[in-house]
């Protein structure tokens, strides 16, 4: 699977991706409506991913069957957390449409956003998926929570 680099002009691919793949993750573990507001706007979407773009750095694979589709996208950073004692680096988000679970494409954008260095992510609770797949990548929960989307998220870290 080919990984690259987004560009500014996959904003409008990655808004309808970023649209999709939540509402294939967080079916059930979200609320309806809150999947559904996300989707009211989608040209702000749109702007805000223009905006990212241009501001860090997000990896992203194309659909070989369908040009201008993508398939999968992932992004990471420097730690947003206060919380000296967590790695620099952040796994800010790493999404992969459901078409393709479990064909290596999640392993392949990771690695992209945050290779193999100690990092650390937010994962919605109850995404028993993600959280396998993490935890086959080295991540395990350290037991800090956060509201998020009217749920919690838990903590996982790598060191």
């Amino acid at each position: 699977m080919q990984v690259r680099r987004a560009t500014i002009d996959d904003a409008r691919s990655l808004t309808d991706l970023h649209l999709d793949v939540w509402d294939e993750a967080y079916a059930g573990l979200l609320p309806r409506q809150v999947l559904d507001a996300r989707r009211a706007d989608p040209e702000a979407r749109f702007e805000r991913w223009r905006r990212n773009l241009a501001e860090r750095t997000t990896w992203v694979l194309d659909d070989p069957a369908r040009p201008g589709r993508l398939l999968g996208f992932s992004t990471g950073g420097e730690r947003r957390d206060d919380d000296a004692t967590l790695p620099e680096r952040e796994l800010w988000a790493c999404y992969v449409r459901a078409e393709i679970y479990d064909t290596g494409a999640g392993h392949a954008l990771l690695v992209a956003a945050i290779g193999d260095e100690p990092a650390y992510l937010w994962v919605l609770d109850g995404n028993k998926r993600a959280i396998r797949f993490y935890e086959k990548h080295g991540f395990a929960l350290d037991g800090a929570t956060k509201a998020a989307f009217e749920r919690r998220e838990l903590r996982m870290v790598r060191r």
